[in-house]
């Protein structure tokens, strides 16, 4: 990755925190409880993985990811990028999500 490709990402992080902050990225990757997968798909999204091995290391459906990544392209927290059209998120979440402090 060059200077501006980082540059451009950290830019395209910081935006996306602004628009969608962690809480509320989080229920649109994962809306239910035990969606790990889909937090880990997500963070693989990461504009130089292809789709089909982010399927295979996370051991899901081709068709139930390629929904998936079209609903989150659909929502704006996934762009598509490069001449393969590689899924690139806004920024990665915690696995897990963050204790609520009351």
């Amino acid at each position: 990755m060059n200077t501006t490709d980082a540059l451009l990402k950290g830019i395209l992080a910081t935006l996306g925190r602004t628009a969608f902050p962690p809480e509320v990225l989080r229920k649109i990757v994962a809306p239910t409880k035990g969606s790990a997968k889909q937090v880990l798909a997500y963070n693989l999204c990461d504009g130089e993985t292809p789709q089909a091995d982010i399927g295979k290391r996370v051991k899901l459906d081709s068709g139930n990811l390629s929904r998936t990544i079209a609903k989150w392209v659909e929502a704006g927290i996934v762009i598509r990028i490069g001449a393969d059209d590689h899924p690139l998120h806004l920024y990665a979440l915690p696995l897990k999500p963050e204790k609520e402090t009351a």
